[in-house]
């Protein structure tokens, strides 16, 4: 790893640090909280309370994945990085974010379950993805890096369309997207396609989202290589 890539994690990491922490800090007390109307549940029959880390997390990395665009790409632009050192610092940048939350994300939950199990918290249970096949530690850690990995990878390609073409150009293809989604449930097919896809799901699956979402990254260089500092309205 070269000393510009470096510089470069530097400077993402360090810019993104400050905003991480408050949106942990945030998740925590949510958990708190939620522990407590667990522990207040107890006395309630049949009342069960359920928290889930990956839905904040997931929608946390589709803002991530968008906003670095116009936060990162233009300042590394002005320092000198190169085109192929920004897309490479981005990637592993993107990687070390999904990582690390899925890890904290996931040992937070180990030890909350611990602690409620030893404390015969009844009331309260964790959701994840990792449900639908096998719920452990480490199938939990592999499908959250997955599916944020993906996620940011896309949302910094959409990033990258509404920085160089603009509101319009950005806005047409948000909006193909959200037609065919909405076309897709009004004529059924997400809906057979999600049933299809929990009557089948395997860990391969995540693998694979993954593989997708290096191979969007991989792509996205065809933007990045034309990229200017110049933003587009």
């Amino acid at each position: 790893m070269n000393k510009q890539i470096k510089g470069l994690l530097y400077f993402y990491i360090s810019d993104i640090r400050h905003n991480i922490l408050i949106f942990w800090s945030i998740l925590l007390f949510m958990l708190l909280v939620s522990l407590a109307f667990g522990v207040y549940l107890l006395g309630v029959e049949d009342g069960m309370l359920a928290f889930g880390f990956p839905f904040a997390i997931y929608f946390y990395c589709l803002v991530i994945g968008f906003t670095r665009v116009k936060e990162s790409i233009p300042f590394s632009i002005k320092m000198g990085a190169t085109r192929k050192n920004i897309l490479i610092s981005m990637g592993i940048y993107f990687l070390i974010i999904a990582t690390v939350q899925s890890l904290v994300a996931n040992t937070i939950q180990e030890v909350v379950l611990l602690i409620t199990k030893n404390a015969n918290i009844t009331s309260f249970m964790f959701l994840h993805p990792a449900m639908i096949i096998e719920d452990t530690w480490l199938n939990r850690v592999l499908i959250d890096i997955s599916i944020m990995f993906f996620l940011l990878s896309f949302m910094f390609v959409m990033g990258l369309l509404f920085y160089k073409y603009g509101l319009a150009g950005g806005g047409l293809v948000a909006g193909v997207l959200v037609i065919l989604l909405l076309f897709g449930i009004a004529k059924g097919w997400i809906y057979d396609i999600i049933v299809e896809f929990l009557n089948q799901v395997n860990i391969v699956f995540f693998y694979q989202m993954f593989g997708i979402g290096l191979l969007i990254i991989l792509l996205s260089f065809v933007f990045v290589r034309r990229i200017t500092i110049e933003k587009r309205r």
